[in-house]
């Protein structure tokens, strides 16, 4: 297990919302058994979820914990991106999926959602936050500063060496090959890569013309599907640059991004920081918890290519077991045993007690209906 030191930053919380939590139908026979709590250890039968792939070491812990505390619970977690985890959920697939953007409807995904909760918004929680790390590998290059237009023009293909005038007057003192980039993308639809174009496409001065997306926007070039394929295609080749949660980068070289004055390698305390000059999203509801990341703070200590994980679920199950685990495992999920669990396991940012709080009454009151 990977031990990570984390100091809760100070985020402000939603403010309270009234849980007018009716009923919202949805068949499966993913579970089986009786009802009971989170660690009550009466919970039995099989969840089904998936999607965000960066939520994968943070779901290991979770999955530990909760299958330790009922015994007679098997929790399956598919990292098979966020986009493919919003269709299961919405195809009833998953009972549970795992997010790195909040769902809207750009794609009609909200409202397929809402159907598939029986016309309520789904519960949409922050469960996990993370720094994006932009991972590298050029040998002999143990640290590297870049602004996010530097960034944006090696990702669009306008700078194509290391070293380019515009990596170099960032880097005094530092030996610059001169190799060829190899930007690395996401080959799935991927919430990662939403949040990464994001950061772009805020505050790459300019340089990014192309609108966030979780589907990479640009024809062509090295892809890798899924985090570890992301990751794995770096490591592959020399001069290679990608973008990959920070608990992932799988000891490559991490590039420390211009904040204001400064520049700020990722961290939790600065994804923390991040989201506290942050504000919730217009599309946020009774049992939606979405966040505007604000990409160009300049807040000191703050590192704002973060990405905030969600879970997707329903508010009420038809099948009264179903209900049950959901609540109970999404519950341990934001309890602060989850969050601490996530945190030594995934070197993520524990939710605030604010956020945490809201989050415990929305995913308290799934049930069966």
């Amino acid at each position: 297990m990977i031990r990570t030191s984390i100091r809760r930053a100070v985020v402000p919380g939603f403010a309270v919302l009234a849980l007018a939590l009716t009923g919202c139908g949805s068949n499966s026979d993913s579970a089986g058994g009786s009802d009971g709590g989170s660690g009550s250890g009466s919970l039995s039968g099989t969840l089904s979820g998936g999607g965000s792939s960066a939520q994968d070491a943070a779901q290991q812990a979770w999955r530990a914990g909760f299958q330790s505390a009922n015994s007679g619970v098997t929790v399956n977690y598919d990292p098979v991106g966020s986009g493919s985890g919003r269709e299961n959920f919405i195809s009833k697939a998953y009972s549970f999926a795992g997010s790195d953007s909040a769902i809207n409807d750009d794609e009609g995904e909200l409202t397929k959602a809402k159907e598939r909760c029986g016309g309520d918004d789904p519960v949409e929680v922050p469960v996990y936050v993370s720094p994006i790390a932009v991972i590298y590998n050029l040998p002999g290059v143990d640290q590297l500063q870049l602004d996010a237009k530097t960034v944006a023009d090696i990702f669009n293909g306008k700078i194509t060496k290391w070293n380019d005038a515009a990596i170099a007057s960032q880097n005094d003192g530092v030996d610059l090959p001169d190799t060829t980039i190899t930007p690395v993308h996401r080959s799935d639809d991927s919430g990662t890569t939403d949040n990464f174009t994001q950061y772009l496409s805020a505050a790459g001065d300019g340089a990014w013309t192309y609108d966030p997306d979780g589907v990479w926007p640009i024809k062509g070039g090295e892809a890798g599907e899924g985090t570890s394929g992301m990751v794995a295609a770096v490591k592959g080749g020399e001069g290679t640059i990608g973008y990959a949660d920070e608990s992932q980068a799988g000891g490559l070289g991490i590039v420390s991004l211009k904040v204001g004055e400064e520049y700020n390698a990722p961290s939790a305390e600065g994804a923390a920081k991040a989201l506290a000059v942050s504000k919730p999203a217009d599309t946020a509801s009774a049992t939606m918890m979405p966040y505007d990341v604000d990409r160009t703070t300049t807040e000191s200590g703050a590192y704002p290519l973060i990405l905030v994980s969600y879970e997707l679920a329903c508010q009420t199950y038809s099948d009264a077991n179903e209900a049950a685990l959901v609540q109970g495992y999404l519950s341990y999920m934001v309890s602060d045993e989850g969050q601490q669990a996530a945190a030594e396991n995934a070197g993520s940012a524990p939710l605030d007690s604010s956020i945490a709080e809201q989050a415990q009454k929305i995913v308290g009151a799934i049930s069966a209906g």
